[in-house]
């Protein structure tokens, strides 16, 4: 493994600015979410507990993960020691397992609430939310915990005296590992929301269609309206996860992640939690009521 180049004082000081911004808002707009729907006994909802799971997660990223992670990479040695640099591949391994494992239940949940609404209430409630998010948090704690044993050193002859890298493993298990936590998940929520899309269409053409033929055009034109907003939403939802996970993937598993281009590619993943607050809690109306109640310091009024 070839020693980093060390970077110019501009690129060096530009570099911390920018990923210290990014931490920043990630920590800020998550820690904004758990607050909402844990302060907010309305929202206490099974999707509401999902959302409030994955806010979790990608606060975690945002406090742990972008920071350490941001110094890893720009500092040409690792001054932290074995153990830390083992614990830090560990929680950014875990965050973004979890940010994953929640993203597929909450597709679920979704799924389950537009095509099959009207067994919604039975078959999803809080306490099978909360038995599959236990489940989700109790698998990603044990399975990274055995990936970072194995692929994780920190000591390596180089003109540092110490760097903290992942070693690469067999072909075969880096396949296998990244087909079961990113292709597989990545494959189960492509679908299932494309699915919700076609179901949904289906709906609206129904339903003002028959209201068409009786009222005004002004109905046709909402339709219209309500089908462009749910293709929107879901193409944010699809096209966020694609473009922050599988660049990474290809990366990963076809080249080396030691130049720089790789290096930032290897952030999508991380800007993921910043960007799922924003689709996953700023698009629904009580967010707004929620924050603003918040900011104005106004939580044991309300």
């Amino acid at each position: 493994m070839k020693r980093k180049a060390l970077l110019s004082t501009t690129i060096y000081i530009t570099l911390y600015i920018f990923f210290s911004l990014i931490s920043a808002v990630t920590v800020f707009l998550n820690i904004l979410v758990i607050i909402s729907i844990s302060h907010f006994k309305q929202l206490h909802t099974p999707t509401n507990l999902l959302i409030l799971s994955l806010a979790v997660a990608d606060l975690l990223v945002g406090l742990i993960v972008i920071p350490v992670t941001t110094v890893a990479i720009i500092e040409p040695c690792w001054d932290f020691g074995e153990y830390f640099c083992v614990f830090q591949f560990y929680i950014a391994y875990l965050c973004t397992s979890l940010s994953m494992g929640n993203l597929v239940l909450i597709s679920v949940d979704r799924y389950v609430a537009v095509c099959d609404p009207l067994l919604y209430h039975s078959k999803i409630t809080i306490t099978r939310i909360m038995c599959c998010i236990s489940i989700t948090w109790y698998c990603c704690i044990i399975y990274d915990a055995a990936i970072v044993k194995d692929f994780v050193n920190v000591q390596v002859p180089s003109r540092c005296l110490k760097e903290c890298f992942t070693v690469e493993g067999s072909v075969l298990g880096n396949i296998i590992d990244l087909v079961f936590t990113m292709v597989v998940p990545c494959s189960i929520i492509i679908t299932l929301y494309l699915k919700i899309f076609v179901v949904a269409r289906s709906q609206a053409r129904k339903v003002f269609s028959k209201e068409a033929a009786s009222v005004s055009g002004v109905k046709t034109v909402q339709a219209n309206k309500s089908e462009k907003k749910a293709a929107k939403t879901l193409a944010i939802v699809v096209f966020n996860y694609l473009i922050c996970w599988i660049p990474f993937l290809l990366i990963n598993l076809f080249f080396c992640m030691c130049d720089n281009l790789s290096l930032i590619i290897g952030f999508l993943p991380l800007a993921n939690s910043l960007i799922n607050p924003i689709i996953y809690a700023f698009f629904f109306p009580w967010f707004k009521v929620t924050a603003k109640h918040i900011f104005t310091l106004k939580l044991r009024r309300s």
